[in-house]
C-alpha cells in the first residue's frame, strides 16, 4: 500500500512539474519574428505590454527603447523581471538587464533587420536592454 501511494505521488509530483514547466526559451528560432511583447508593472500595480522590435546578437535577444518604453522599464517594480510574449508563447520572469555598451551593435543590427529602421534610428533610444531567460 505504501509503495502504491509512494508511485502515485510521484506521478503526481512529475506531471505538476511538466505542467507548470513552460514553453523553452530559444531566442535563435526567432530571429526572423518582427517584433515581441513585453510586460511591465508600475508602482499602482497596472501591467503594461509593449510591443518593439529586437534583433538577436551573440546568443540572446535585445531591445533597442525609446524614452515611453525604457520609462516603463525603470519604474517596473518587478525590475529586473519582465514578461514576455513571442509567437504565442509566454515567458515568465525574463532578465531585461541595461546593456547600452550594445547600443552601435543593436541600432546597425536593427537597421539589417528592418528597412524601415531609417525613420527611427536617429530618435532618441535611451535604453538597450538584454533579454534573457531567468535560468540561464
Amino acid at each position: 500500500m505504501l509503495k502504491s501511494c509512494f508511485n502515485v505521488g510521484l506521478f503526481v509530483l512529475l506531471l505538476t512539474n511538466a505542467a507548470h514547466a513552460g514553453p523553452e526559451w530559444k531566442p535563435q528560432d526567432w530571429e526572423e519574428i518582427p517584433t515581441l511583447q513585453f510586460q511591465t508593472i508600475n508602482p499602482d500595480q497596472e501591467e503594461h505590454w509593449s510591443t518593439v522590435w529586437f534583433v538577436f546578437l551573440d546568443g540572446d535577444i535585445y531591445l533597442r527603447l525609446g524614452t515611453t518604453a525604457a520609462d516603463y522599464v525603470d519604474s517596473n517594480i518587478k525590475r529586473p523581471y519582465v514578461k514576455v510574449r513571442i509567437r504565442g508563447m509566454v515567458f515568465r520572469d525574463v532578465r531585461a538587464d541595461p546593456a547600452n555598451s550594445m547600443a552601435v551593435r543593436v541600432a546597425d543590427a536593427m537597421a539589417e533587420k528592418y528597412p524601415t529602421d531609417f525613420l527611427i534610428r536617429y530618435m532618441p533610444h535611451p535604453l538597450t536592454v538584454r533579454l534573457r531567460a531567468a535560468s540561464f
